[in-house]
């Protein structure tokens, strides 16, 4: 039997080819989608900003879907509208979900937190709503775009439809926003929380930002205080001087019990007689950017990714003055802070005592430093990272049998948890951190073989659900007090007080001064009683408190 091809009924071919969705309202569904299903935040944000006056809030969210749209046309044209749309949303879907269920703004210090983070961290980001709501929002609108049929017409038609409807959008954009310029841009200017909100052009406007910043030419590392020695009194002892510095991580100063707080967060630490500063102001809102910040000699008005990987640093200087420098992580690496040192992520260690929930609580340092201390033969500097109250899992950060304020929230979804429940958990967690670092001071303070002092500070703060913000990473401009203020204190031995002449009596009395993060480098080098050019006496909090006749 012979088989035929059936050819197609006269105009049957063109009809096929002419079924499917056009390009431009594929492009435009998709952006109104996004606009009305990623931006919760930002109507709640616009609303607020224009409450009684509709005229002025259909004008500017009128202006920004058409700059979205023009956006969006711009970076899909063609061949390229599919994966560009589908990655639009899928980004849209998870970023939107924290944004409107933990007030997290994703701007360029957020992705290079995201990207410097350990899978152990992060996972406990990774929860079933965040996914229920991608699948949703994000992959099967995505789904949707890239099986759907879409009419394509010719290369030049198609350039030409392009071309229009950009200039459609920029005509838009250009119409609505003059037509109210004044109070539009006036809002724009004032009210940047808005702008912030915007899915998911603010994101992928964060991760442009990144990849830029991460692909430039390597930056070459400058020498700086290759001029520091020991000082006088540094130089005279007669044991090793071990300088323990404490990096804290997501501790705030409000729940801080040395600063006031109603609740008694660190009864061991009062008892040691600690000097706490209790008006401190960290450098960010977020650990990639105040961690290098606290160790750099760069003030918060100065400092840049670039710019603190283009110096040596606060250890690097300690190690030029002879010290030995070692960095111990329980949290997620040193960001390249310790670069030129000894490294070690001491959670490899697994020691069940303290790792028996997949991850390890800060008691796993004290073994370490009970080590160290009885072997060291030369000045040493030893930063321990702590995980601290690092959340959104707050209950994994202190042992079961120590949960003191209760009930405490323990899920790592804390928008689900109760105020109190959530309080509990984040002071439970700060007062664990109060009994470890002064279990090191006992250590440190039990040995003759050293001249010991401790240094505590904390990276940044964290909001626990005011003003509908969860944990940390706000852009500066909009920071809570929670996210910005911080925990910092000192301790030093009646060895150390004795042998380099300073007293915490003198330290004291600064306590209560205005200080932030910048004060850092140049009173680590003022304690340690290192001499160099590139210590700032203005920032040194031991400026007039030594006495070199001791």
């Amino acid at each position: 039997m012979r088989l035929t091809k059936t050819e197609p009924a006269a105009g049957e071919g063109k009809a096929v080819a002419n079924r499917g969705i056009s390009p431009f309202l594929l492009t435009l569904l998709v952006g109104v989608f996004i606009f009305a299903a990623h931006n919760l935040t930002f109507w709640s944000r616009l609303s607020a900003v224009f409450p009684d006056q509709t005229v002025s809030f259909t004008l500017f969210a009128l202006t920004i879907f058409a700059a979205q749209m023009f956006l969006i046309t711009l970076a899909s044209p063609r061949w390229l509208q599919r994966p560009m749309l589908a990655f639009l949303l899928v980004l849209g879907a998870v970023s939107s979900f924290y944004q409107d269920t933990l007030g997290t703004t994703i701007d360029r210090d957020m992705i290079q937190n995201a990207m410097t983070t350990t899978v152990t961290e992060s996972k406990h980001l990774i929860t079933f709503p965040l996914a229920l709501h991608v699948i949703l929002f994000g992959l099967l609108p995505a789904a949707i775009v890239l099986f759907v049929p879409i009419r394509r017409a010719g290369v030049l038609p198609a350039t030409a439809g392009w071309v229009g409807a950009l200039v459609l959008y920029v005509a838009i954009t250009t119409a609505s926003l003059y037509s109210d310029a004044k109070n539009l841009m006036g809002a724009g200017r004032e009210h940047q929380e808005v702008v912030t909100a915007i899915q998911p052009f603010n994101p992928a406007n964060a991760i442009y930002s990144y990849a830029k910043m991460m692909l430039r030419k390597p930056t070459v590392v400058q020498p700086f205080g290759r001029d520091a020695k020991p000082s006088i009194m540094l130089a005279a002892v007669d044991k090793p001087v071990l300088v323990l510095i404490w990096a804290g991580e997501t501790a705030r100063a409000q729940n801080w019990g040395l600063n006031g707080y109603e609740r008694e967060t660190t009864p061991e630490l009062r008892k040691r007689g600690v000097v706490n500063f209790n008006d401190v102001t960290a450098c960010g809102t977020a650990t990639a950017t105040s961690l290098p910040c606290m160790f750099s000699h760069l003030r918060r008005t100065e400092y840049s990714f670039d710019g603190g990987l283009s110096h040596e640093n606060l250890l690097d200087v300690m190690s030029h003055a002879g010290f030995k420098v070692e960095w111990w992580d329980n949290n997620t690496g040193d960001k390249d802070i310790a670069k030129r040192q000894t490294s070690t992520f001491i959670s490899t260690r697994s020691t069940p005592e303290y790792c028996d929930r997949g991850e390890c609580i800060d008691g796993i340092f004290l073994d370490l430093i009970r080590e160290k201390a009885e072997t060291i033969t030369e000045n040493t500097v030893l930063v321990l990272h702590q995980i601290g109250s690092h959340g959104p899992s707050y209950f994994l950060r202190y042992p079961e049998d120590q949960a003191v304020f209760s009930p405490a929230c323990e899920t790592s979804e804390v928008a689900n948890c109760s105020p109190e429940e959530l309080r509990n958990g984040y002071d439970n967690t700060l007062l664990y951190s109060d009994k470890v670092m002064a279990a090191s001071i006992d250590i440190l303070n039990a040995t003759d073989r050293v001249i010991p002092m401790v240094f505590y500070a904390s990276d940044h703060g964290e909001s626990l659900g005011e003003n509908g913000l969860y944990l940390h990473g706000a852009p500066w401009f909009m920071a809570p007090l929670e996210q910005i203020k911080v925990p910092m204190m000192v301790w030093l031995s009646d060895r150390f007080q004795q042998s380099l002449g300073i007293s915490m009596a003198c330290l004291s009395q600064r306590s209560a001064e205005p200080l932030s993060h910048d004060n850092i480098f140049s009173s680590i080098l003022g304690l340690a009683d290192i001499a160099t050019e590139v210590r700032n006496p203005a920032l040194d909090l031991t400026t007039g408190c030594r006495n070199t006749e001791s």
